[in-house]
């Protein structure tokens, strides 16, 4: 089974590696993500990356849907969702007419966008000052699509969001579980329909990876309330941005 992948020891390791953060992220410190992005697309490509991780993404909200569903606000995720829709159409048409290494370079934009704006909410803290008008509903919706569509690199721009409405940890964790769930799901039949990178051998893969995206979502949960967060969200940003860094050159 395992070579049907073509893959060497180290990509299998790094794969693991990538499906444990994931799910760490998503029941834990959501930064955790970023790293996955490139060290995907290194191994499978671009375009084709996006169509492996995807999967993989649906698995751990699923498990953040499992612990934290009580807390989500569907009033703000139903205003959202719209301008998501369009967010995610304008990706899909932009990675339509890409080729691999512009794919790559788009994610890697996408993911040092993101990673400025966590760098930013890092230093600022509760002193971060972030738009509160209706036209931020918009501007997130779409960003979020776009970003999500393209290198599954919303999370920071979400996280803002968030912020701005004075969302609290629990409810914080619930909404984020809820809106990536609906998304993610929403991509799915644009990918495997339009950019043909979800089918069988995807899926294999994916279930293959449960039980390491378990074995994160399990970590993430249980350290979620007793990690200091600040000195991994700092090597997190790190790693991210040399792996950004290196799918350009």
């Amino acid at each position: 089974m395992l070579s049907l992948f073509h893959l060497n020891l180290s990509e299998w390791i790094w794969l693991i590696v990538a499906s444990v953060l994931i799910g760490f992220s998503k029941t834990g410190i959501s930064a955790f993500s970023m790293p996955v992005i490139p060290i995907i697309a290194l191994i499978f490509g671009g375009k084709e990356s996006t169509g492996m991780i995807l999967p993989l993404l649906i698995i751990g909200d699923l498990f953040a849907i499992y612990y934290y569903n009580r807390h989500a606000d569907w009033k703000d995720i139903k205003a959202l969702l719209p301008w998501v829709a369009l967010g995610l159409l304008l990706g899909l048409v932009v990675g339509e007419y890409t080729n691999d290494e512009q794919f790559k370079i788009i994610i890697s934009i996408c993911v040092i966008l993101c990673l400025i704006i966590l760098v930013y909410m890092e230093k600022k803290g509760e002193g971060a000052k972030v738009p509160k008008g209706k036209w931020f509903y918009a501007l997130t919706g779409i960003l979020s699509g776009f970003a999500s569509m393209i290198g599954n690199a919303a999370g920071p721009i979400f996280s803002v969001f968030l912020l701005a409405k004075g969302f609290k940890k629990d409810k914080f964790l619930g909404t984020t579980a809820w809106f990536f769930f609906i998304v993610n799901i929403s991509k799915v039949p644009m990918q495997a329909l339009v950019w043909h990178n979800i089918h069988l051998k995807t899926l294999l893969f994916s279930l293959m990876m449960i039980p390491a995206i378990a074995v994160g979502a399990i970590i993430g949960a249980f350290l979620i309330k007793r990690i200091n967060e600040k000195p991994f969200r700092i090597i997190i940003l790190i790693v991210t941005a040399l792996s950004a860094i290196r799918l350009i050159f």
